[in-house]
This record gives structure tokens, sequence and C-alpha cells, in this order.
């Protein structure tokens, strides 16, 4: 399989940065697999769990909490509004981040109500798939 180089950015921090055969990414129309050589695309990117398979055969997760991706045949970026990697992912973490998108709901009106309740289910589903019970 190519090898592709992927950068994950956060505004914290540059969690990774390497060759990699795959990256699985939870775009918001779908989960979508990246591969070297893929067509030139921008997606925007959905709270959920970024699968890196890299060159040497490790897998990485990471949590991350929307962003877009830019991808191209040579490579991809998926720039994310906040993202940790699974292991370092907590259910208080989670929940303060459900609890601050709770707060703005009050407030809102229906199109971005509709929104933030979307998010909302978005980020207990995260919690669902890598926070064990």
């Amino acid at each position: 399989m190519a090898d592709f180089n992927f950068e994950l950015v956060s505004p914290e921090r540059l969690l990774l940065s390497e060759k990699v055969t795959d990256v699985v990414i939870p775009a918001t129309e779908g989960e979508m697999t990246v591969m070297a050589n893929h067509a030139p695309t921008m997606t925007t990117v959905k709270p959920g769990v970024v699968t890196v398979k890299t060159a040497d055969g490790k897998t990485e997760r990471f949590a991350v909490f929307g962003g877009f991706a830019d991808i191209l045949p040579t490579g991809c970026t998926l720039l994310a509004e906040s993202a940790v990697h699974v292991d370092e992912l907590d259910r208080t973490i989670l929940e303060n981040r459900i609890e601050a998108v709770r707060a703005e709901l009050e407030g809102a009106r229906d199109e971005k109500k509709t929104r933030l309740e979307q998010f909302i289910a978005e980020l207990t589903k995260l919690g669902e798939i890598v926070i064990p019970a």
C-alpha cells in the first residue's frame, strides 16, 4: 500500500504528523477512508473518532470535536476544533463539553438550536464509542 502524509492539528497542538497508509475520518456526510492518491476533497468533520494506520502498521485513535479536513492525492490535513488521543479522553472532559453546549442551547433560536442539539447527540455518541460503560 502507498503511504501519504497526514497531520492532525488542534489549536492547542500538533497531535500527529507522519506517513500513514490510511485514515478514517468522521465527516459530516458520513465516515470516509482516505488513502494515497485520494481525489482532492475538503470536508467538515463532526465529533467522532479518527482512526490512523501508520506506515509501520500501528493504529492510533483520536477523538475530535469538529473541524475540517483538506485532502489531496499526496496527503491529508485535519484541522480539528479540538482533539485528544482516545487514551486521554475521560467522562469528565466529555460531560463538561456537553454541559457547555447545553448552556448555549438555552438562549438559542431555531436553526442554531437544531445544530446545538445535533452536536450534543454527536458528543454523546462519541462518549459511547470511546468510554466504556
